[in-house]
């Protein structure tokens, strides 16, 4: 093969492979702006005490794993343990919040795996609660993005938490 063709071989060899980049960069960039948006939601629902809302946000046969508690077990059972603290925050007995960060976002237009730290802070009658959580989510979409497992890994540090930011 003649230097000539031999560069323009390598000229569209690079050229192919920068289109197919770009066309991944951009579906990575949409489904991050979507996951967002799913986060997003979920810390609406805590927030307002919307428990039909979060409820949504999980794929029916959902996993809840607890590495903190060393159990599994299926998410309507989670749901049902969590429902009186999204009644009292609807209540405004309680007021709740829930921020995520992320340390590593994988996935394609139909399955994401989010691992990172959630905050989670609350008050009841004056006193301020909360903790950090490393955590890892596996999505689905189907439609729409609904989480297939919460895996609450263990807890974290406020520098954990800055760290990510």
């Amino acid at each position: 093969m003649t230097t000539v063709k031999a560069s323009l071989l390598a000229f569209f060899l690079l050229q192919t492979l920068n289109a197919f980049s770009q066309a991944g960069n951009n579906a990575d960039a949409d489904r991050l702006v979507e996951l967002d948006a799913f986060w997003k939601e979920v810390s609406r629902t805590i927030e307002e005490g919307d428990f039909e809302g979060y409820a949504h946000t999980f794929h029916e046969e959902a996993t809840l794993v607890s590495g903190i508690s060393g159990v599994c077990y299926p998410i309507a059972t989670a749901l049902a343990g969590w429902k009186n603290d999204f009644d009292t925050t609807k209540s405004g007995e309680r007021s709740s919040s829930v921020v995520f960060r992320f340390s590593r976002r994988l996935g394609d237009a139909t399955t994401a795996y989010e691992s990172g730290i959630f905050h989670y802070s609350f008050e009841v009658n004056g006193e301020k609660q909360g903790y950090y959580i490393h955590f890892d989510g596996l999505l689905v979409k189907e439609g729409t993005w609904k989480m297939m497992m919460e895996y609450q890994k263990r807890a974290a540090t406020k520098e954990d938490w800055d760290a990510l930011e």
